[in-house]
Protein backbone atom coordinates (compact mmCIF):
# COMPACT_ATOMS: atom_id res chain seq x y z
CA UNK A 1 0.00 0.00 0.00
CA UNK A 2 1.20 3.17 -1.26
CA UNK A 3 2.60 6.15 2.15
CA UNK A 4 1.22 8.91 -0.20
CA UNK A 5 -0.46 11.84 1.56
CA UNK A 6 -3.64 12.15 0.21
CA UNK A 7 -4.55 15.99 2.83
CA UNK A 8 -1.02 16.49 3.88
CA UNK A 9 -2.31 19.60 5.88
CA UNK A 10 -4.82 17.37 7.59
CA UNK A 11 -2.40 15.93 10.53
CA UNK A 12 -3.57 16.62 13.51
CA UNK A 13 -7.01 14.79 14.28
CA UNK A 14 -9.45 16.94 16.33
CA UNK A 15 -12.68 16.45 18.74
CA UNK A 16 -15.81 16.11 17.58
CA UNK A 17 -16.32 19.99 18.95
CA UNK A 18 -13.39 21.60 18.69
CA UNK A 19 -15.08 25.33 19.16
CA UNK A 20 -16.06 23.41 22.67
CA UNK A 21 -12.35 23.19 24.01
CA UNK A 22 -11.09 25.00 26.75
CA UNK A 23 -7.81 26.27 26.69
CA UNK A 24 -5.70 27.38 29.72
CA UNK A 25 -3.93 30.76 28.86
CA UNK A 26 -1.98 33.02 30.90
CA UNK A 27 -3.86 31.81 34.20
CA UNK A 28 -7.06 31.70 32.14
CA UNK A 29 -9.29 28.80 31.37
CA UNK A 30 -11.25 30.16 28.11
CA UNK A 31 -12.50 28.34 24.37
CA UNK A 32 -10.39 28.03 21.99
CA UNK A 33 -12.04 30.80 20.11
CA UNK A 34 -10.89 33.14 22.62
CA UNK A 35 -7.79 31.59 23.14
CA UNK A 36 -5.02 34.21 22.08
CA UNK A 37 -1.98 35.26 22.57
CA UNK A 38 -0.66 39.50 22.79
CA UNK A 39 1.45 40.04 19.35
CA UNK A 40 4.38 41.07 21.10
CA UNK A 41 4.76 38.40 22.85
CA UNK A 42 8.24 37.14 21.73
CA UNK A 43 6.95 33.16 21.01
CA UNK A 44 4.87 34.45 18.32
CA UNK A 45 7.72 37.29 17.35
CA UNK A 46 10.96 35.37 17.58
CA UNK A 47 9.99 31.84 18.40
CA UNK A 48 11.31 32.38 21.82
CA UNK A 49 10.00 29.46 24.30
CA UNK A 50 9.80 26.00 24.82
CA UNK A 51 7.16 23.85 24.89
CA UNK A 52 6.25 20.01 25.66
CA UNK A 53 4.03 17.60 23.71
CA UNK A 54 2.21 14.95 26.71
CA UNK A 55 0.07 11.87 26.37
CA UNK A 56 -2.89 11.77 28.23
CA UNK A 57 -3.64 7.81 28.86
CA UNK A 58 -6.62 7.12 30.75
CA UNK A 59 -6.88 10.17 32.54
CA UNK A 60 -3.63 9.80 33.87
CA UNK A 61 -0.32 12.29 32.54
CA UNK A 62 2.43 9.91 30.69
CA UNK A 63 5.40 10.23 32.13
CA UNK A 64 4.57 13.52 34.00
CA UNK A 65 7.78 14.17 35.96
CA UNK A 66 9.81 13.42 33.16
CA UNK A 67 7.95 16.25 31.08
CA UNK A 68 8.52 18.55 33.55
CA UNK A 69 12.03 18.01 34.22
CA UNK A 70 12.97 18.79 30.46
CA UNK A 71 10.51 21.58 30.18
CA UNK A 72 11.94 23.31 33.21
CA UNK A 73 15.71 22.04 31.67
CA UNK A 74 14.88 23.64 28.65
CA UNK A 75 13.66 26.77 29.86
CA UNK A 76 16.68 27.33 32.50
CA UNK A 77 18.69 26.41 29.09
CA UNK A 78 16.95 29.79 27.49
CA UNK A 79 17.66 31.91 30.31
CA UNK A 80 13.99 31.59 31.54
CA UNK A 81 13.45 31.10 35.33
CA UNK A 82 10.25 29.67 35.10
CA UNK A 83 9.96 28.77 38.53
CA UNK A 84 10.27 31.92 39.61
CA UNK A 85 6.43 32.11 38.21
CA UNK A 86 5.49 28.50 38.30
CA UNK A 87 5.75 26.22 40.53
CA UNK A 88 6.16 22.58 39.20
CA UNK A 89 3.52 21.36 41.14
CA UNK A 90 1.33 24.22 39.79
CA UNK A 91 2.30 23.44 35.89
CA UNK A 92 0.95 19.95 36.69
CA UNK A 93 -2.53 21.10 38.33
CA UNK A 94 -2.93 23.46 34.98
CA UNK A 95 -2.61 20.13 32.73
CA UNK A 96 -5.09 18.49 34.74
CA UNK A 97 -7.51 21.40 35.11
CA UNK A 98 -7.56 21.08 31.24
CA UNK A 99 -7.81 17.35 31.15
CA UNK A 100 -10.72 17.69 33.47
CA UNK A 101 -12.33 20.86 31.36
CA UNK A 102 -12.32 18.73 28.22
CA UNK A 103 -13.10 15.58 29.72
CA UNK A 104 -10.22 13.86 28.38
CA UNK A 105 -9.45 10.64 28.51
CA UNK A 106 -7.21 9.19 25.98
CA UNK A 107 -5.09 12.85 24.02
CA UNK A 108 -2.41 14.57 23.80
CA UNK A 109 -1.14 18.36 25.81
CA UNK A 110 0.52 21.26 24.60
CA UNK A 111 2.46 22.86 27.56
CA UNK A 112 3.65 26.25 26.05
CA UNK A 113 6.16 28.33 27.70
CA UNK A 114 6.95 31.88 25.41
CA UNK A 115 9.57 34.39 26.97
CA UNK A 116 6.25 36.89 27.25
CA UNK A 117 5.27 39.93 26.16
CA UNK A 118 8.05 42.47 25.37
CA UNK A 119 9.11 44.89 22.52
CA UNK A 120 9.60 44.65 19.11
CA UNK A 121 13.37 44.58 19.66
CA UNK A 122 15.49 40.76 20.54
CA UNK A 123 16.03 42.10 24.01
CA UNK A 124 14.67 38.83 25.79
CA UNK A 125 15.22 40.27 29.56
CA UNK A 126 12.35 43.37 28.31
CA UNK A 127 10.05 40.16 28.63
CA UNK A 128 8.81 40.69 32.40
CA UNK A 129 7.32 37.86 32.43
CA UNK A 130 6.99 34.33 30.34
CA UNK A 131 3.80 33.65 28.83
CA UNK A 132 2.03 30.07 29.60
CA UNK A 133 -0.43 28.05 27.57
CA UNK A 134 -2.03 24.92 27.52
CA UNK A 135 -4.05 23.01 25.16
CA UNK A 136 -5.97 19.05 26.00
CA UNK A 137 -6.94 18.04 22.50
CA UNK A 138 -6.65 14.61 20.48
CA UNK A 139 -3.36 14.13 17.89
CA UNK A 140 -2.88 11.97 15.11
CA UNK A 141 0.54 12.05 13.42
CA UNK A 142 0.04 8.74 11.04
CA UNK A 143 -2.99 6.87 10.13
CA UNK A 144 -3.91 3.63 12.06
CA UNK A 145 -2.61 1.17 9.56
CA UNK A 146 0.79 2.54 9.21
CA UNK A 147 1.06 1.02 12.56
CA UNK A 148 0.15 -2.55 11.11
CA UNK A 149 1.70 -1.91 8.10
CA UNK A 150 5.00 0.22 8.40
CA UNK A 151 6.03 3.30 6.48
CA UNK A 152 8.20 5.07 3.88
CA UNK A 153 10.69 7.88 4.82
CA UNK A 154 12.82 9.84 2.76
CA UNK A 155 16.38 10.87 3.92
CA UNK A 156 16.35 14.71 4.13
CA UNK A 157 18.20 16.99 2.39
CA UNK A 158 18.43 19.69 5.17
CA UNK A 159 20.78 18.78 7.93
CA UNK A 160 19.83 19.08 11.43
CA UNK A 161 20.93 22.22 13.14
CA UNK A 162 24.74 21.59 15.20
CA UNK A 163 24.46 21.75 18.77
CA UNK A 164 26.85 24.65 18.60
CA UNK A 165 24.09 26.47 16.89
CA UNK A 166 20.99 25.66 19.10
CA UNK A 167 21.15 22.43 21.10
CA UNK A 168 18.27 20.19 19.95
CA UNK A 169 18.09 18.79 23.19
CA UNK A 170 16.21 22.03 24.13
CA UNK A 171 12.46 21.52 22.74
CA UNK A 172 12.11 25.26 21.59
CA UNK A 173 9.68 26.73 19.67
CA UNK A 174 11.61 27.56 16.95
CA UNK A 175 11.01 24.73 14.85
CA UNK A 176 12.10 25.84 11.31
CA UNK A 177 14.35 23.29 10.88
CA UNK A 178 12.33 20.17 11.48
CA UNK A 179 9.39 21.54 9.23
CA UNK A 180 11.63 22.47 6.04
CA UNK A 181 12.48 19.00 6.61
CA UNK A 182 8.84 17.51 7.10
CA UNK A 183 7.83 19.31 3.87
CA UNK A 184 10.47 17.72 1.82
CA UNK A 185 8.73 14.46 3.54
CA UNK A 186 5.21 15.76 2.25
CA UNK A 187 6.92 16.63 -1.49
CA UNK A 188 8.02 13.01 -1.67
CA UNK A 189 4.41 11.64 -0.92
CA UNK A 190 5.19 10.49 2.83
CA UNK A 191 4.96 11.56 6.46
CA UNK A 192 8.13 11.59 7.92
CA UNK A 193 11.91 11.84 7.33
CA UNK A 194 15.54 10.91 8.65
CA UNK A 195 17.46 14.04 9.03
CA UNK A 196 21.37 13.66 9.29
CA UNK A 197 23.52 15.97 11.50
CA UNK A 198 26.30 18.20 9.58
CA UNK A 199 28.86 15.39 9.87
CA UNK A 200 26.44 12.76 7.87
CA UNK A 201 25.44 10.61 10.63
CA UNK A 202 21.45 9.83 11.47
CA UNK A 203 20.02 12.27 13.96
CA UNK A 204 16.45 12.16 14.26
CA UNK A 205 13.11 12.17 12.30
CA UNK A 206 11.70 15.60 11.70
CA UNK A 207 9.30 14.93 15.06
CA UNK A 208 10.55 11.57 16.49
CA UNK A 209 13.43 9.75 17.45
CA UNK A 210 15.30 6.53 15.23
CA UNK A 211 15.95 2.88 16.41
CA UNK A 212 17.66 0.61 14.24
CA UNK A 213 17.33 -3.36 14.91
CA UNK A 214 20.13 -5.62 13.55
CA UNK A 215 20.80 -8.82 14.48
CA UNK A 216 18.54 -8.88 17.39
CA UNK A 217 19.99 -6.22 19.18
CA UNK A 218 18.60 -2.29 19.28
CA UNK A 219 20.67 0.89 18.41
CA UNK A 220 19.93 4.57 18.16
CA UNK A 221 22.14 7.50 17.86
CA UNK A 222 23.41 9.43 20.74
CA UNK A 223 22.85 12.95 22.13
CA UNK A 224 26.22 14.27 20.74
CA UNK A 225 24.46 13.18 17.25
CA UNK A 226 22.35 16.16 17.50
CA UNK A 227 18.90 14.73 18.70
CA UNK A 228 16.33 15.60 21.71
CA UNK A 229 16.23 13.22 24.39
CA UNK A 230 12.70 12.36 24.08
CA UNK A 231 10.97 10.90 26.83
CA UNK A 232 9.55 7.90 24.49
CA UNK A 233 12.95 7.49 23.17
CA UNK A 234 13.88 6.92 27.11
CA UNK A 235 11.22 4.72 28.12
CA UNK A 236 11.87 2.02 25.16
CA UNK A 237 15.64 2.35 26.44
CA UNK A 238 15.24 1.83 30.07
CA UNK A 239 12.27 -0.16 30.01
CA UNK A 240 10.84 -1.55 26.99
CA UNK A 241 13.40 -3.27 25.83
CA UNK A 242 14.71 -4.52 28.97
CA UNK A 243 10.80 -5.67 29.46
CA UNK A 244 11.63 -7.66 25.82
CA UNK A 245 14.68 -8.95 26.40
CA UNK A 246 16.86 -7.12 23.80
CA UNK A 247 19.55 -4.44 24.39
CA UNK A 248 20.06 -0.97 23.26
CA UNK A 249 23.29 0.64 22.70
CA UNK A 250 23.83 4.63 21.76
CA UNK A 251 26.08 4.68 18.07
CA UNK A 252 26.62 7.26 16.18
CA UNK A 253 25.50 5.54 12.32
CA UNK A 254 25.70 6.11 8.86
CA UNK A 255 22.67 6.11 6.89
CA UNK A 256 24.03 2.95 4.58
CA UNK A 257 23.51 1.26 8.25
CA UNK A 258 20.23 2.42 8.20
CA UNK A 259 19.45 0.70 4.72
CA UNK A 260 20.92 -2.45 5.69
CA UNK A 261 18.76 -2.77 8.79
CA UNK A 262 16.57 -5.87 9.98
CA UNK A 263 13.87 -3.00 11.21
CA UNK A 264 13.72 0.26 11.74
CA UNK A 265 11.38 1.93 14.20
CA UNK A 266 10.39 5.31 15.20
CA UNK A 267 9.21 6.52 18.55
CA UNK A 268 7.64 10.04 20.33
CA UNK A 269 5.57 11.09 22.33
CA UNK A 270 2.68 11.32 19.34
CA UNK A 271 3.72 9.26 17.24
CA UNK A 272 4.43 6.38 19.89
CA UNK A 273 6.13 3.70 18.34
CA UNK A 274 5.85 3.21 14.54
CA UNK A 275 8.25 1.42 12.51
CA UNK A 276 9.48 2.18 8.81
CA UNK A 277 9.76 -0.39 6.11
CA UNK A 278 10.87 1.77 3.23
CA UNK A 279 13.83 4.40 2.86
CA UNK A 280 13.58 6.47 -0.36
CA UNK A 281 11.88 9.68 -2.39
CA UNK A 282 9.40 7.36 -4.17
CA UNK A 283 7.89 3.99 -4.06
CA UNK A 284 9.90 2.61 -6.73
CA UNK A 285 13.36 3.47 -5.78
CA UNK A 286 12.87 3.10 -1.88
CA UNK A 287 14.77 0.60 -0.06
CA UNK A 288 13.14 -1.85 1.70
CA UNK A 289 14.18 -2.75 5.05
CA UNK A 290 14.27 -6.33 5.77
CA UNK A 291 11.14 -8.23 5.15
CA UNK A 292 9.27 -5.06 4.61
CA UNK A 293 7.08 -5.53 7.28
CA UNK A 294 6.74 -4.67 10.35
CA UNK A 295 9.42 -6.54 12.33
CA UNK A 296 9.17 -9.09 14.92
CA UNK A 297 11.47 -6.72 18.04
CA UNK A 298 9.08 -3.68 16.75
CA UNK A 299 5.81 -5.48 16.88
CA UNK A 300 6.72 -6.73 20.85
CA UNK A 301 7.73 -2.97 21.74
CA UNK A 302 4.87 -1.65 20.40
CA UNK A 303 2.52 -4.24 21.99
CA UNK A 304 4.32 -3.80 25.18
CA UNK A 305 3.80 0.22 24.82
CA UNK A 306 0.27 -0.16 24.14
CA UNK A 307 -0.25 -2.46 26.56
CA UNK A 308 1.05 -0.45 29.31
CA UNK A 309 -0.82 2.91 28.87
CA UNK A 310 -3.93 0.73 28.36
CA UNK A 311 -3.50 -0.40 31.70
CA UNK A 312 -4.85 1.05 35.52
CA UNK A 313 -1.22 1.97 35.84
CA UNK A 314 -0.44 4.42 33.41
CA UNK A 315 3.19 5.49 34.70
CA UNK A 316 3.12 9.14 35.44
CA UNK A 317 6.62 9.18 37.23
Amino acid sequence: MSNAVTDPKAEAAGTASQSEIMIHVNGEMVPKSQAAVNVFDHGLLYGDGVFEGIRVYKGKIFKSEQHMNRLYACAKAIRIDLEKFVSRERMVEIQRECIEANNLVDGYIRLIVTRGVGTLGLHPFKCPEPGIICIADQIQLFPPELYEQGMRVVVANRPRIPIECLDPRIKSLNYLNNIMAKVEAIDAGCLECIMLNTEGYIAEGSGDNIFLVKDGEIYTPPSEAGILEGITRKFVINELAPLVGVDVHEKNMRIEEAFEADEIFLTGSAAEVIGVTRIGSTEDDAHQIGSGKEGPITNKLRAKFRQIVTSDNVPED
